[in-house]
């Protein structure tokens, strides 16, 4: 049995019966087409049984691995764009300290490249290494994607001149292709560490792989807990292939949303720490399901934070959203609101309860205000945050994605789209092979020109 539950009482105002169901009636062979391996995109289905595939000894070598990075780095850089670093550094951030920049652990500190081409970043993170002892791993399947490449050749310059090229091969982690690419060749020639992304795993659905347990054990969390859960979470789905799976509910109810106008999805955490959890579910269903002119537009907020910024346009803006909000119900902390004798703030009426029943009050009370305005809630809610819970949680989001995607009839899988900005950017550079399309470019948008 799963620790997750979906709670879809604040959309019945929304919806009848009869739309649910005829939803319903079409998770059943949902679930056979992606166990059956049947639909669009099923050569990527390698996530489905991926938790449940992981062995003892695999394990045992990226804990190893893992520890002896620790004991030679203060910080680890992860290079990565989406998938490649998204997935990490939700579950990381969700799990480590607040604070962890500023207090002192045994863990190194996770940071991230490759993900922007900012230059002002780079040389910013490159002055923090020349004080830091690090290492480092690149993580993609070509080694040619702009943004990491770019990153890693600036970077393992950087880490060789730094420790000499012998040691910094120690220090660099290849995640990467199993048999090919010009990744797979350099840590060939180099003699680097490797780990595979597996062929028939897409990127935003390979936390589960090293791409995401390399960096998650890193940082000094339980990766045995984190599979547990996913595994848990694995068999759970397989057990329950109908309307009453959680993952189903939540599919279900989005697409009937969806299909009443209900375009855009807010996905709202009432926790600071779940923000990269909500960026990488972001990647997970805008490359998922926005294709074929067709998908739900997905956004994310932090309450009660943005209630004092997007709240308004929640509340009476246009009426095409529904919410998605993921509730903790019990924290790790206990921190009582105090008395104060003068009460000029007026808080005393709240005084000796515990931040986290006001927070929680704040998550109910917005719920009703938001269905008040006419935007339907579907509630998430957990236990707790742990490794066990962001690893059922991941295998949740991605299998609901799947029946999401399949029932609005799209290839869950494929992201076409992402590779039109890709070609005008290396039309645009002068990379060989596109001068065709740069001159058309050139002349159509004569403002680019140098």
């Amino acid at each position: 049995m799963t620790d997750i539950k979906v709670e879809l009482g604040q959309i019945k105002n929304f919806v009848s019966d009869n739309q649910i169901d005829t939803y319903n009636k079409k998770i059943q062979g949902t679930f056979r087409t992606i166990y059956g391996r049947t639909g669009a995109g099923n050569d990527f289905l390698g996530w489905v049984d991926l938790p449940s595939s992981i062995t003892a000894e695999f394990m045992a070598d990226i804990k190893n691995k893992a520890e002896e990075l620790r004991k030679k780095s203060e910080v680890f850089v992860v290079i990565g764009i989406g998938g490649s670093y998204l997935g990490a550094r939700a579950v990381i951030e969700a799990l480590v300290n607040h604070f962890s920049n500023l207090v002192k652990t045994d863990s190194p500190k996770v940071i991230f490249a490759g993900h922007t081409m900012s230059e002002d970043y780079m040389a910013d993170l490159l002055k923090l290494l020349d004080s830091k002892d690090y290492s480092m791993t690149m993580i993609s399947k070509s080694g040619t994607t702009t943004e990491p490449a770019v990153a890693f050749r600036i970077l393992k310059n950087h880490i060789e001149k730094k420790y000499g090229k012998e040691e910094a091969r120690k220090r660099i982690v290849a995640i990467t292709d199993k048999a090919k690419g010009a990744l797979k060749v350099l840590a060939d020639n180099e003699g680097y560490k490797t780990y595979v992304v597996p062929d028939n795993v897409g990127g935003r659905y390979s936390v589960l792989t090293p791409v995401g347990l390399l960096p998650i054990a890193v940082a000094g969390i339980d990766i045995e807990k984190f599979i547990g859960g996913a595994q848990l979470m694995e068999r759970y789905c397989i057990e329950n292939q109908n309307e009453s799976n959680v993952a189903a509910k939540y599919a279900v109810a989005r697409q009937t949303l969806y299909h009443l106008g209900k375009t855009n999805e807010i996905l709202v955490n009432y926790e600071p720490r779940l923000q990269y959890f909500s960026e990488w579910w972001k990647q997970l269903y805008g490359e998922s399901e926005g294709k074929d002119g067709k998908g739900i537009f997905p956004a994310s907020v932090t309450f009660t934070t943005d209630l004092h910024s997007m709240g308004q346009y929640i509340q009476e803006g246009l009426r095409n959203l529904m919410e998605t909000v993921i509730s903790v119900e019990n924290p790790d902390s206990d921190i009582r609101i105090p008395e104060d004798d003068a009460n000029l703030d007026q808080l005393n009426y709240i005084a000796g309860r515990r931040l986290s029943e006001v927070n929680l009050t704040a998550e109910k009370a917005t719920i009703l205000a938001h269905v008040d305005g006419g935007v339907p809630n579907i509630r998430i809610a957990v236990p707790r945050i742990d490794a066990d819970i962001m690893g059922q949680l991941i295998y949740f989001f991605e299998m609901a994605c799947a029946l999401s995607g399949y029932m609005l009839e799209v290839n869950p899988f494929n992201q076409p789209g992402v590779e039109a900005y890709k070609k005008n950017m290396f039309a645009l550079l002068g990379k060989a092979g596109y001068e065709e399309l740069r001159e058309k470019l050139l002349e159509e948008r004569g403002e680019m020109r140098d």
